[in-house]
């Protein structure tokens, strides 16, 4: 005797309980792998984020002295027969000087703070300080006690340890380092063409290049 045709029981359209399992298995595979890359990621970011806030700070000291030197050296800030850049004897302290590149800034810069109301004519010197990095020194003519003053002082960057100067042999047509600037026969010292700048961070370090845009002869009278 046949059952009655509402009683019959059709396939079951779902999963069975061991397909259910595999998935489950295949899902949690996936999800460990991907919080195995994540972690991963993340420890690398973070290790190497020390190295990429050390090249962005390089790239930023270098991008200001390219623009302040570049503004100091070409027209209109000065003409043609008077460029604001040059290597010179300074004094930097009471009791001590040192052989400088030395560069004006008719309107001064944004970096430098002035007790009170700024002055123009403000002429800059670039040394590297041991234990302190990359010092700017400046100074005004207009002030009142600047022959007797030694100039302020600013930090550009505590991880600039060394200042090398480039000067380009015409005769061998190649760029040649010097650790301290170049005297000529007569005693002059010789302004160079590129300023190399070490940045120094941990067991890191990044040399970057300012080029020196020479113009006309010697300084305007500041």
């Amino acid at each position: 005797m046949s059952r009655h045709p509402m009683l019959r029981r059709s396939p079951v359209g779902g999963f069975t309980m061991l397909e259910l399992m595999i998935a489950l298995a295949l899902a949690a595979g996936v999800l460990i792998g991907l919080n195995t890359f994540v972690f991963s990621m993340a420890e690398v970011w973070g290790r190497n984020r020390d190295w990429r806030l050390f090249d962005q700070h390089a790239r930023a000291v270098t991008r200001y002295l390219d623009h302040e030197l570049r503004r100091a050296a070409l027209p209109p800030a000065v003409a043609s027969d008077q460029p604001a850049l040059a290597a010179r004897d300074v004094t930097v302290e009471f009791g001590r000087s040192a052989d400088l590149l030395v560069f004006g800034l008719p309107d001064g810069s944004r970096l430098l703070e002035w007790p009170e109301r700024p002055l123009p004519d403000v002429w800059c010197a670039l040394e590297v300080k041991r234990d302190t990095g990359l010092v700017l020194y400046w100074q005004s003519p207009h002030e009142r006690d600047w022959e007797d003053d030694p100039p302020r002082e600013v930090l550009l960057s505590p991880l600039v340890t060394e200042l090398a100067y480039d000067y380009f042999d015409t005769d061998f047509d190649r760029w040649e380092t010097e650790t301290r600037l170049r005297q000529k026969l007569d005693g002059e010292l010789e302004t160079p063409g590129r300023l190399r700048l070490t940045f120094t961070y941990r067991d890191q370090t990044i040399t970057s290049l300012v080029p020196l845009h020479v113009f006309g002869r010697g300084l305007p009278n500041f």
